[in-house]
């Protein structure tokens, strides 16, 4: 990875301090496959990860910190949710800026509608960013009660895709 793109990370980092950690992973050849930011005191590994390929980039630590492997799943950051605009829908807010796409390929269904019940950890749509396609996973479980995004269409970060009622 190129310096100036490492201090543009870490840049990023001192100016959201709501941004804990940027985790980047590399595919075959060098090329990116993908971007995760996390919440503050949400960016650390886990137990058994092993640095192959990726690194995180974390505000609490200085040294980058290795993450799980290629195929592995890192556990989602666990945290309360800000409530949306009813009394009791959490939101799914978006972790960058990017294009918001809801399924995974132009003419395929949306990883989510209304009505659909989401886990935590569950993919539920793919913000593009720089030329990367990175899985939005959801913090929440319950059922999607609105889209708020529209696909194929820019957010900015923190903005809100989705609201899910956590007693659906």
């Amino acid at each position: 990875m190129k310096l100036d793109i490492i201090a543009q990370i870490v840049q990023i980092l001192k100016d959201a301090p709501e941004v804990g950690a940027i985790e980047i992973r590399r595919g075959l050849f060098g090329a990116w496959s993908s971007v995760r930011v996390s919440k503050a005191g949400h960016g650390n590994a886990g137990p058994g990860a092993s640095g192959l390929g990726h690194v995180i980039v974390s505000h609490s630590g200085g040294a980058p910190v290795p993450a799980a492997p290629s195929g592995g799943q890192l556990a989602p950051p666990p945290g309360p949710q800000a409530p949306g605009p009813g009394p009791q829908l959490l939101e799914i807010k978006s972790p960058m800026v990017g294009t918001f796409y809801q399924s995974p390929e132009p003419g395929a269904p949306p990883y989510v509608k209304v009505g659909t019940r989401v886990t935590v950890g569950q993919v539920v749509c793919i913000i593009e960013a720089m030329k990367i396609m990175n899985e939005i996973e959801s913090e929440v479980a319950g059922v999607i009660r609105e889209v708020a995004a529209q696909s194929a269409q820019p957010v900015e970060f923190g903005q809100a895709l989705f609201r899910v009622d956590p007693h659906g």
